[in-house]
């Protein structure tokens, strides 16, 4: 199984994608994770914020690997505590089919990415920032994975 991350956004600040890019090579050899990242909609005085969502949707979609389960970020999601989205992590490898994260822009996800969803997963109820939330997925992935494996990292 594989997963990809697609997310709205382009060039995360220096520390968040150092910290992706430590979790990425870490989960590696349990999840082996992609980043695809897609071209914000264009926003600003005189443009319409819907139409960038929708523009930005049609690109994530464009974006998801074949008959992938795919599990939106979104606020309104289920929440999971470190050791139910290792349980959650269970089921999804039980599937047999790749999986896609998908982390929406300012407004959110367009409602055809969230029709498309196989699943909602919120983080919390607090507000994160998007790029920020890309580094938060990929260390609770990997924590799911450890304790999957019985590593010790979960317990440190």
């Amino acid at each position: 199984m594989k997963a990809r991350l697609v997310a709205v956004g382009e060039r995360a600040p220096h520390w968040v994608a150092e910290g992706y890019v430590e979790y990425e090579k870490r989960l590696s050899h349990w999840l082996p994770l992609d980043l695809v990242e897609i071209a914000p909609g264009l926003r600003g005085k005189h443009r319409d914020a819907a139409r960038a969502t929708q523009d930005e949707g049609a690109r994530v979609l464009a974006a998801l690997p074949k008959n992938a389960h795919v599990v939106v970020l979104d606020g309104r999601g289920r929440q999971h505590s470190s050791e139910q989205l290792a349980v959650r992590m269970e089921h999804w490898r039980g599937l047999g089919r790749d999986l896609a994260f998908l982390i929406g822009g300012p407004e959110g996800h367009a409602g055809d990415v969230v029709a498309r969803a196989d699943e909602q997963w919120s983080l919390g109820p607090l507000t994160l920032p998007h790029m920020l939330v890309r580094l938060v997925l990929a260390e609770q992935l990997y924590r799911a994975c450890a304790l999957l494996a019985n590593h010790p990292y979960h317990r440190a």
